[in-house]
């Protein structure tokens, strides 16, 4: 499951404060490479929902976290660990790719 970040409040229980590894989808409603990227989350979700908390926020609606992760192009997606970034990814990728950068982390 995918959670959508609205707000500090959410952002704080999700991230900030979740024990583990959490990821960030910056992206936006108009942004074609956005939705190529759902379906790979959505999967992602799937298979590694047990090790990872699924986020994402709409740099529309949340302008102000998204200049705080100095977000400059989207999708941009954000890997934490404990609270603290650990890696990030820029732009669209295929589904395998993406798995397997995960995985680095969760090995």
């Amino acid at each position: 499951m995918i959670t959508e970040i609205h707000n500090q409040a959410d952002f704080e229980r999700e991230i900030v404060n979740h024990k583990g590894y959490s990821i960030i989808d910056f992206w936006a409603t108009w942004c074609g490479p956005c939705r190529m990227m759902a379906p790979v989350m959505d999967h992602a979700s799937e298979l590694l929902g047990d090790k990872v908390n699924f986020t994402k926020v709409d740099t529309d609606e949340m302008q102000e976290l998204a200049g705080k992760f100095n977000i400059m192009s989207i999708p941009t997606i954000i890997l934490f660990k404990d609270g603290q970034e650990v890696h990030r990814m820029i732009g669209a990728v295929p589904q395998e790719a993406f798995l397997e950068e995960l995985k680095k982390f969760l090995a």
